[in-house]
């Protein structure tokens, strides 16, 4: 992983438009802090291997970057994203990583289901 570059990002992003992708989209606020003592109860959201079609994909803001994905009857969005990576199988990755190195949000676009390893 490394900080997010936004011309690229957009690049990769603009790639999967039109296309049918896989999407896993992921937010962890808090579930770190809930193991310590008097920790706060965490909030999660999961999706994996959900397929979407989107017709517009745009990346937004500087160190803490937000993407949006227009889809026919609304939009996939994600805010807090500062880390990217495409591997090897063309999956973007993109992270949200917070000042202690936890990972609080996941948006990854893929053109064939994520693999369950």
């Amino acid at each position: 992983m490394q900080p997010i570059d936004k011309a690229y990002v957009q690049e990769q992003l603009s790639f999967f438009v039109g296309k049918d992708v896989y999407l896993h989209l992921e937010t962890t606020t808090g579930s770190y802090t809930a193991l310590e003592p008097g920790g706060r109860q965490p909030v999660v959201a999961f999706i994996r291997n959900t397929q979407i079609s989107f017709s517009r994909a745009t990346i937004n803001g500087s160190g803490y970057y937000r993407v949006g994905l227009k889809m026919p009857n609304g939009w996939v969005y994600a805010n807090g994203l500062t880390h990217h990576q495409c591997n090897e199988r063309k999956e973007l990755l993109l992270h949200g990583i917070d000042d202690e190195g936890n990972l609080t949000l996941s948006l990854q676009l893929a053109l064939q289901p994520f693999r369950e390893d």
